[in-house]
């Protein structure tokens, strides 16, 4: 298996890095999308991500990834035979491509076996390869809308069900949604947009120091893989542990009265539709504060990533063509003044 281009050795693109970070720590505030240039490291930094991420616990032998210390989201398959041995397996990340079939996404009957054996059996889809991982689509703005549709409700609920030729089959199917493109090829459909937690802009590093590193360490990387990963093991343990300790401390931070109290006067302030931009705030400042080693979740925490959080909440302004990133940050300078 080739190695993974290190997580920490990437240059640049700091927004993207700590929402990816963010996911890791907390996958409930709803993946992440990165938008912008070609060849700007999008989906090398997913794939560093899963990569520096621990081996996860899983119940050994199942397809699904079931998690051992949580047999009440267990599959079915599970359930009934009891299963509750633990293994390890690496963080998945499944790619889902533009062209795939429904049946590839949510599993469909096994052909072989109904032929040669004369059973119904289920073989699982690309949704439960990416059960307790990573679900990567490039060029998502580009899915096609009956596998957004699907995504939507896979997304909401937390589980896959399938009931076709004569089969029925429910399955947990929880992931990181993390998905790229190029806004001039196409937007993406609102109902999927609000799905994605955090929203990043990628763009090509105009800063000439740092265009110097990415193109060193990439060609450093591709002529001696391990040679390169080695450099950077003692950096990727240290964020490896950084993200452990996070995992631990995130569920006992509490976000005080006051810093709720700015995430809605800067949801207001912005006109965001629902309440989704504030939960987002807050769960992401929480998991922010956590990777930092904070005790309390400060102003600073929120201020950090409100760009990522709401840029993509924001209502069209047809008075107004400033783009939503500007917005964002005017609106959290007229709050909150330095």
């Amino acid at each position: 298996m080739r190695d993974s281009f290190p997580f920490s050795a990437i240059a640049g693109q700091e927004e993207m890095k700590r929402a990816l970070l963010i996911a890791a720590v907390d996958p409930s505030i709803g993946g992440v999308l990165a938008f912008g240039d070609r060849g700007t490291g999008k989906s090398t930094a997913v794939r560093a991500l899963a990569a520096l991420l621990p081996p996860m616990q899983v119940i050994a032998g199942c397809r699904y990834h079931c998690d051992p210390a949580h047999p009440d989201s267990a599959c079915d398959e599970c359930r009934a035979g009891g299963r509750t041995e633990a293994a390890t397996a690496p963080v998945p990340v499944v790619d889902l491509p533009l062209g795939a079939t429904e049946d590839r996404v949510v599993g469909a009957l096994d052909l072989e076996r109904a032929l040669t054996r004369g059973e119904k059996s289920f073989e699982p889809g690309l949704l439960a390869r990416a059960n307790r991982g990573f679900l990567y689509i490039d060029e998502v703005n580009l899915l096609e809308d009956h596998l957004v549709d699907l995504l939507i409700d896979v997304a909401a609920s937390g589980e896959n069900v399938v009931e076709r030729e004569g089969l029925s089959v429910r399955h947990p199917a929880r992931f990181v949604l993390v998905g790229s493109g190029n806004p001039e090829e196409g937007e993406l459909r609102p109902q999927l947009l609000d799905r994605f937690g955090l929203s990043v802009e990628v763009r090509t590093p105009e800063d000439i120091a740092t265009r110097i590193a990415i193109i060193r360490r990439r060609d450093r990387f591709d002529r001696d893989p391990t040679g390169f990963v080695a450099e950077w093991r003692e950096a990727e343990t240290e964020l490896r542990h950084a993200i452990l300790r996070a995992r631990e401390r995130v569920g006992g931070l509490e976000v005080p009265d006051d810093v709720l109290e700015d995430a809605a006067k800067l949801c207001v302030r912005l006109g965001t539709d629902g309440l989704r931009g504030e939960l987002t705030l807050m769960r992401a400042a929480r998991a922010q504060a956590a990777l930092s080693g904070a005790d309390r979740v400060e102003r600073l925490h929120l201020v950090q990533i409100a760009p990522s959080a709401l840029r993509h909440r924001l209502r069209r302004d047809p008075l107004d063509d400033t783009v939503s990133s500007t917005r964002v940050d005017r609106a959290v300078e007229e709050l909150f003044p330095a």
